[in-house]
């Protein structure tokens, strides 16, 4: 039995709503905008439910969606992942520098007069 009650179609359920109290006519207008007549929301439901097949337009709807979700996922990941890279070779870069510029101090502090220096031609007998 199908009554013409208005029903409220809200996640997927159709909820039948009585007759309500509201005043002022714009209001009323308002809440008969969001409400359905019964009949279309078992329409709707039936031919959007779990088990009904799904139209091929809204398949291609959804996995383009995914698509563009990896896509997004993809380009942060990368950019991430640049980032990193850079900061690694930034820190790579500043280490090899502090590590020449403290071989060059301890060459200067041992450095004996002599080209090449003295140490490193000693002979040892």
């Amino acid at each position: 039995m199908l009554c013409s009650r208005p029903t409220v179609l809200w996640e997927g359920a159709a909820v039948s709503v009585g007759p309500r109290q509201v005043a002022g006519q714009e209001a009323q207008e308002d809440v008969e905008e969001i409400f359905m007549q019964e009949s279309d929301a078992l329409n709707f439901l039936k031919k959007h439910s779990k088990r009904s097949p799904r139209f091929q337009d809204e398949v291609n709807v959804e996995n383009r969606q995914k698509l563009w979700a990896d896509e997004l996922r993809r380009e942060y990941h990368e950019e991430q992942r640049n980032e990193f890279e850079n900061f690694v070779e930034e820190q790579n870069d500043e280490q090899g520098e502090r590590s020449r510029e403290a071989v060059e101090q301890w060459r200067q502090w041992h450095y004996d007069g002599l080209y090449p220096s003295y140490l490193y031609n000693r002979h040892h007998i």
